[in-house]
């Protein structure tokens, strides 16, 4: 992994939220008392999810508030991807997988898109609306190519769907995220093809039990268990 750091350009101070403090307690209240450097992880993204990413001020802020050196919470911050070191995109937060099935699938267009529309990858765009950067893998391959904007997953994008969410987001009217086609969870494009007959789930096909399968056998004298 390439080494990461902090970005050059830092505001003066940081300051949690009410709400932002009031989670933190929450996540430190989780572990024995002594052990709550335990939270670092949980309180970083709670500071990104606040501020959209992770600065130098914010780090000494977690330290203190956990008892721990700036050093160790460097160290998580700077070792965990997931954490942006430098200042995103007002609007949208564009991760867009480039690893092997959505590779096949059409992710490297996305890529190109991204480079011509948004500009280059792992920085701001012109208008500060946009931030973009190929991911690994995020788990959604049955429905590649596909991307993460902000927390949402949004897939099956062709670079016509893509554009255009894009400017949704530019608009500030995003849609609501999941597959550009419609697909129903990662079923096949569709609709699913197996598990259809409505009979499965009606409760139509149900029987009474009348005795609880592997169950112990009662003693002479005790009668069974009822279903």
């Amino acid at each position: 992994m390439s080494v990461r750091r902090l970005s050059p350009h830092q505001p003066a101070s940081f300051a949690f939220s009410a709400e932002t403090k009031q989670k933190a307690e929450w996540w430190i209240s989780k572990f024995p008392a002594g052990r709550q450097q335990s939270a670092v992880i949980p309180i970083l993204w709670l500071v990104q999810k606040q501020e959209g990413w992770v600065s130098e001020p914010a780090i000494r802020a977690v330290a203190e508030l956990l008892g721990m050196a700036q050093i160790r919470v460097l160290e998580v911050a700077t070792f965990y991807t997931m954490f942006m070191l430098e200042p995103v995109g007002s609007h949208a937060l564009v991760q867009v997988c480039g690893t092997t099935p959505c590779a096949l699938r059409g992710a490297n267009e996305l890529m190109a898109h991204c480079k011509k529309k948004i500009g280059p990858k792992d920085h701001l765009s012109a208008d500060g609306k946009f931030y973009w950067q190929e991911v690994e893998c995020l788990g959604a391959c049955s429905n590649a190519p596909m991307a993460a904007i902000n927390d949402y997953y949004y897939e099956d994008l062709t670079v016509e769907s893509f554009d255009a969410i894009l400017d949704e987001f530019a608009a500030g009217k995003p849609r609501a995220p999941g597959s550009a086609i419609g697909r129903q969870g990662a079923a096949p494009e569709g609709g699913p093809l197996t598990l259809s007959d409505p009979s499965l789930y009606d409760g139509s096909r149900a029987k009474p039990i009348k005795s609880l399968p592997n169950a112990p056998k009662p003693s002479k004298g005790e009668k069974e268990p009822a279903s």
